[in-house]
């Protein structure tokens, strides 16, 4: 029997075989890991939400009494332009759109680009942020 001896093993290996293995475990290790990972990092937090709320929204929102914008208690599950007491935009009034997780994060990304003449300026950059007020205002929803 012909015996091959470590170092001409180690000779005869491609490149390709070098790296196969190792990029292998790494690629799967990005896909169970990186899932888990971001579920970790994109937790909600609505007291930090509500801290936010206060500062970056309560200048034209309140709660429980219409502003320049309408009051947004109860807001999380509510269909678009629908308080009666506030005047929304034709374009808000007429969306159809139900504010839920997906449409609120859209929203306060960029209003006008969600929903075209929506007539608010304001919006949040930091996807966290957004995550935030959005867990504040669906807690809110459920009291």
């Amino acid at each position: 029997m012909n015996q091959i001896s470590i170092r001409e093993r180690l000779l005869n290996v491609t490149p390709t075989r070098l790296i196969a293995i190792p990029l292998a475990v790494f690629v799967l290790g990005v896909l169970v890991f990186l899932p888990l990972s971001s579920a970790v990092t994109q937790q909600a937090d609505p007291d930090r939400g509500h801290q936010l709320f206060d500062r970056r929204c309560g200048g034209c929102h309140s709660l429980d009494n219409d502003k320049e914008g309408p009051r947004l208690r109860g807001v999380y599950g509510r269909k678009a332009g629908t308080v009666p007491s506030f005047k929304y935009s034709d374009a808000v009034a007429k969306s159809g759109i139900a504010w839920d997780d997906a449409g609120l994060d859209k929203w306060l990304a960029d209003p006008d680009k969600f929903i075209a003449d929506a007539d608010m300026d304001f919006h949040l950059e930091k996807a966290d942020e957004r995550a935030d007020v959005i867990a504040y205002l669906k807690q809110l929803s459920t009291k």
